[in-house]
């Protein structure tokens, strides 16, 4: 049975309890007796249940990166309703989900109810450190397999304790995502397409993207020729940014990069215009905020030209296996159903559950934690967003790496459905993906 609540039956399975004597009562009586599951409890057939946790932000401030989840979890239990065939056993999926509402609080403790009361098998997360990290660490804890997304795999890995140069400490929790690596090089492929100063203004607050961010991005556009100017740490929530504007205005700085929450960047973004700054500036490519057209559209005018990595596109060749929807058919799909706009974690949500159901189809007994967790670390599996392995990249079988696409919210032509389309205007991470416009800068028209 797929259900969206809290569900208490691994405690109340009629079978159980089943003592010596109701066992050789039984047999006598010629009643069925149960069999023994992979986890040593007497289970029937019918109770191959395989309970799945997913985690999200769907509301508070990260609530964008979550605003088609609950669209895509109806999608997946609808394509899972028949059971997933493992072996010789077909076993139901139960899918729970949660709204982390954008608390790292609240998303350790769901997880923690998650697998105290609900008895969880397996752990699916996406979407930031403040959601993913409490949750993957509540998972590690407890000994429960987890997998999670979009964050930057550096704050994932060292933003949980562990050491450069040392093995990895974590042996339940595992993240295919985009790093460092992935970020450079689509931003500098990007930067480079139209004529500019060369000078990045960096916008990286005092949170776990923005001091993983600060240890690599710098030196890798100083090495490609840029010049950063950085005026240091910040708290998220900030609401006056008028000190980082004014040096940005006296550097001359043509490119902002800026890792922030949206609802900082759109009050970075509106005083940024109020004193002057938008009017000189080239390329704007804000990286967690960015991610969906609703927060653009709501800067009116100034969402025109915002440029994003993006770790998955409409224009993404690759299908899912779990719904078997294109990345064109689940945007449709999705747009039709919402009436709203695809956004760019829509596809990287479809991922994680790819992922997901590939390793538990391939570890043989997928109620085996430790077959489950060995699956995760050995899959290889194409996805919504491209291949995953966790054979090879910066950490094998803990890590694998994702590619990004350079996209930029141009305006589309009047008449049509939405006021910006997400257009695909780099793609040297994966030339499979087919461009769809040239680089515009920021400031055209202004």
């Amino acid at each position: 049975m797929l259900d969206t609540k809290k569900s208490g039956r691994r405690g109340h399975r009629s079978n159980a309890g089943l003592s010596r004597r109701g066992f050789v009562t039984a047999a006598a009586a010629g009643a069925a007796l149960p069999l023994i599951s992979g986890r040593g409890a007497w289970a029937a057939d019918s109770e191959n249940v395989i309970r799945v946790g997913f985690v999200s932000p769907r509301t508070g401030n990260l609530g964008l990166f979550g605003e088609g989840d609950g669209y895509l979890i109806d999608e997946c239990r609808k394509a899972l309703k028949g059971g997933v065939q493992i072996g010789a056993k077909t076993y139901k999926i139960d899918l729970l989900d949660r709204d982390s509402q954008s608390d790292p609080a609240r998303a350790a403790q769901l997880a923690k109810g998650l697998i105290s009361d609900n008895k969880l098998d397996f752990m699916l997360v996406t979407s930031t450190p403040e959601v993913v990290n409490p949750v993957a660490d509540a998972c590690e804890a407890a000994g429960v397999p987890c997998l999670s997304t979009v964050m930057p795999w550096e704050a994932w890995y060292f933003g949980r304790g562990a050491k450069p140069g040392q093995p990895s400490p974590f042996k339940w929790s595992f993240h295919f995502s985009f790093g460092g690596a992935e970020f450079s090089a689509t931003y500098i492929s990007e930067w480079n397409m139209i004529p500019t100063n060369k000078k990045i203004g960096v916008m990286y607050p005092n949170d776990a993207d923005g001091n993983a961010i600060r240890g690599f991005l710098p030196e890798a556009f100083k090495k490609a020729g840029f010049t950063v100017v950085d005026p240091g740490p910040f708290e998220d929530g900030t609401t006056d940014y008028s000190a980082q504007i004014t040096t940005f205005k006296k550097e001359q700085c043509e490119i902002i990069n800026a890792v922030v929450l949206p609802p900082d960047f759109a009050t970075f973004w509106r005083q940024a215009a109020q004193q002057g700054l938008t009017k000189t500036v080239k390329i704007i490519q804000p990286a967690k905020a960015g991610t969906s057209p609703t927060e653009i559209n709501a800067l009116g005018q100034l969402g025109f030209n915002v440029c994003a990595c993006a770790p998955w596109n409409t224009a993404y060749p690759y299908k899912s296996p779990v719904t078997g929807m294109t990345s064109r058919e689940l945007t449709d799909r999705y747009e039709n159903a919402s009436g709203r706009q695809v956004t760019q974690i829509l596809g990287c949500s479809m991922a994680v559950f790819d992922a997901g159901i590939a390793a538990l189809k391939s570890s043989g007994n997928p109620l085996d934690k430790a077959a489950l967790a060995k699956s995760i670390s050995t899959l290889k599996t194409i996805t919504t967003v491209g291949e995953i392995d966790f054979n090879t990249g910066p950490m094998p079988h803990v890590i694998a790496t994702t590619r990004f696409v350079g996209t930029q919210y141009q305006k589309t032509k009047p008449g049509s459905k939405f006021k910006v389309d997400a257009v695909v205007v780099e793609n040297s991470e994966d030339p499979n993906v087919p461009l769809g416009a040239k680089l515009i800068p920021y400031n055209t028209g202004m």
